[in-house]
């Protein structure tokens, strides 16, 4: 290209900018102006939608990953010898899922950082429609068992619902205003607690609704066709419903605007990050900005690459100060999933074992453990999910986070060391109280911060890892609760797991102290406090640097 050819710096202004003060704006005032507006809105319709939008899918994951507590009875019931899942299969089935979204929460992001939060989000949805769906239909023939296939079609789903964690997260809080960004993060989390509730209830119906077909089982081993056949129909039927929250909310995402802090750190096109960010606070699908961009803006979108490459990433957290943050985040998700995650996949087992859900009928064993599935998702769950919702931006999030794994600890030592000397009601009310201390606190936390303490161009996949290490931590803890809760007979070494819970939880007490406090901070601030990132000034200095040579 012929350097003469290109118009003067003085002509591009002049041509591009009809308010000549406008053309005064240096590139951060202009990013800074635009995310000022999106830090400062008062909380409305549009952080309303983006929390229904993005917990819809955790609604959904919740479900899906909740509702394998119940589904593994009712498939042991039909395709396993003796009527009773064997307990490799039960932890095989649940792990799978677990496993997959360790997949899913790496891949998905790293992607969101490489590709953009937009062209990801909706697809991890599609992924997780595809594998429900593929479970519905999973059968058995002469050339294949019935675990594989259910097994493949569990760990696709798995991969979708890995991948909702970071991009829900941080799409929430590039959107959220600075006042209530952890409310707003805290509510599209909560929807787990929905999902949960929805799980036991939809297992409920189904419950009462075959009773003809499974009250004359007087134990598993009298189950008779007409009962396999309604539990083949009830589980079957509960997986489906997973995928109708899911298919309300693909359109929605498919068509979010993209956040503008990604527009303007990592596509360098400030002018459309303003325009997005006016849109979607006006409620409106994308911004649609002026034709009239500058030669500078034109030049520094087509230039602009994304900055999440791995070398860069692992050049940034090699430095304890950065890397402390990513080992307290991933570290503490770790913890607490090892014991969130081992208790709720086991929920069914547990309320057995503590003599709630203990009866031989097919039929009552069934209904009480719904019931109970129902008391834990009503007294424990959702109270402790939306507690954290209302106290997370006052209390702050590392405060509650350190009293969560304090109180935890507390609570799963009184439990295992005085386990046999407890009432079956106490022990119900015991773990009740671990339900609400896990949402009200570390739970809840973990999925906040790692969305609010990275830089831009590293925030998903660094909220990515850390949702991973969690669900690792699920992944151990479904691995060895099944065997050892069974090591000396039925449930018989329950009190021990316990015990191996409060250490787990004593351990996240450490990595807590690794974090910093995030509450009403903007994302710029804390990515320069914390990571000496400043990307707004640096980034895009630099590149008007390279236009401005360019056009000399």
């Amino acid at each position: 290209m012929d350097l003469n050819t290109l118009p003067t710096k003085e002509a591009v202004i002049k041509d591009a900018a009809p308010n000549p003060h406008a053309s005064r704006l240096s590139v951060h005032d202009q990013r800074r102006k635009s995310l000022a507006e999106v830090d400062s809105a008062p909380v409305g319709l549009s952080h309303l939608r983006i929390v229904l939008v993005a917990g819809t899918g955790f609604f959904t994951d919740a479900y899906d990953l909740f509702s394998a507590n119940f589904i593994t009875a009712l498939i042991g019931l039909v395709y396993f010898p003796g009527h009773k899942i064997p307990t490799s299969a039960d932890t095989a089935i649940k792990l799978s899922t677990t496993a997959g979204a360790v997949i899913g929460q790496v891949f998905f992001g790293w992607l969101a950082d490489k590709l953009g939060r937009k062209k990801m989000y909706g697809l991890e949805l599609i992924i997780m429609l595809v594998g429900t769906f593929g479970q519905t239909i999973s059968g058995r023939g002469p050339g294949v068992s019935f675990l594989g296939p259910l097994i493949f079609w569990r760990v696709v789903m798995g991969v979708g619902v890995g991948g909702d964690y970071p991009l829900s997260s941080v799409i929430t809080s590039e959107f959220a205003t600075v006042k209530w960004r952890g409310a707003l993060m805290n509510a599209v989390f909560a929807m787990q607690g929905f999902g949960n509730l929805a799980a036991a209830l939809v297992s409920f119906i189904c419950v009462v609704a075959s009773k003809d077909a499974l009250l004359p089982a007087a134990t598993a081993a009298q189950c008779d066709e007409r009962c396999q056949l309604a539990a083949d129909k009830m589980w079957r039927s509960i997986v489906a419903f997973g995928t109708v929250p899911a298919l309300l909310a693909v359109y929605f995402r498919l068509t979010i605007p993209e956040t503008p802090r990604y527009t303007a750190d990592i596509t360098m096109d400030v002018e459309k990050a303003r325009a997005d960010a006016e849109a979607y606070l006006r409620g409106k699908r994308q911004g649609k900005a002026e034709e009239s961009h500058t030669y500078a803006a034109e030049t520094r979108r087509k230039n602009a690459t994304p900055k999440a490459t791995w070398s860069e990433f692992f050049a940034h957290f090699r430095q304890w100060r950065h890397g402390k943050i990513l080992l307290g985040t991933a570290g503490s998700w770790f913890f607490i999933d090892v014991a969130f995650w081992g208790l709720g996949l086991n929920n069914s087992a547990i309320l057995g074992a503590i003599g709630y859900a203990s009866s031989k009928n097919v039929y009552d064993n069934l209904y009480n453990t719904a019931v109970g599935n129902l008391i834990l998702a009503v007294a424990g769950n959702i109270p402790g999910y939306w507690v954290s919702v209302a106290l997370i931006d006052t209390i702050g999030r590392k405060p509650i986070q350190m009293a969560s794994f304090i109180i935890l600890t507390i609570l799963f030592c009184i439990i295992g060391f005085a386990y046999h000397s407890l009432s079956a009601h106490s022990l119900l009310a015991l773990y009740v109280l671990c339900q609400f201390f896990s949402n009200f606190g570390a739970n809840s936390t973990t999925f906040i911060v790692p969305g609010e303490v990275y830089p831009t161009r590293f925030r998903s996949t660094a909220h990515g890892i850390s949702a991973g290490a969690g669900k690792v931590g699920a992944v151990l803890a479904q691995a060895l609760i099944g065997p050892l809760r069974n090591k000396t007979g039925t449930n018989k070494w329950l009190n021990h797991v316990m015990e191996i819970f409060a250490l787990f939880m004593l351990c996240g007490i450490f990595t807590t102290l690794l974090i910093p406090e995030t509450k009403r901070r903007t994302l710029e601030e804390l990515a320069e406090t914390y990571h000496g990132d400043n990307e707004s000034m640096t980034v895009s200095t630099q590149t008007e640097q390279e236009v401005t040579t360019k056009v000399k």
